[in-house]
């Protein structure tokens, strides 16, 4: 199944609701470690939607680190600001009031 690119308006409610999130997940001098994508897939399956945080030390670019972990976790990148990243995932098996609901 291809999963539906988010609009523009979607993308902004999602950086809204993201703005408020702390980091769950640092991506460090040891890079994209099966740990780290197994906590951020954890999260996305929780939540829906995840920030993630490219510290300094980090060995990838904060667009490549991106890119990186929206493709190995089936997420849609939202935003990338600074050294955080927003990724938002949709889970059909949560519960309905705890969804988020895009416009």
């Amino acid at each position: 199944m291809k999963k539906k690119l988010l609009t523009g308006k979607q993308k902004s409610y999602l950086r809204g609701l993201g703005h408020h999130l702390v980091p769950i997940a640092m991506i460090g001098q040891n890079g994209l470690t099966k740990e780290v994508l197994a906590a951020i897939n954890a999260v996305l399956a929780a939540h829906e939607l995840v920030k993630i945080k490219v510290q300094n030390t980090a060995a990838i670019d904060r667009h490549e680190a991106a890119e990186s972990v929206a493709g190995q976790t089936g997420a849609q990148l939202v935003q990338v600001i600074g050294r955080s990243i927003l990724l938002y995932k949709a889970n059909q098996d949560m519960r309905p009031e705890k969804r988020i609901i895009l416009p």
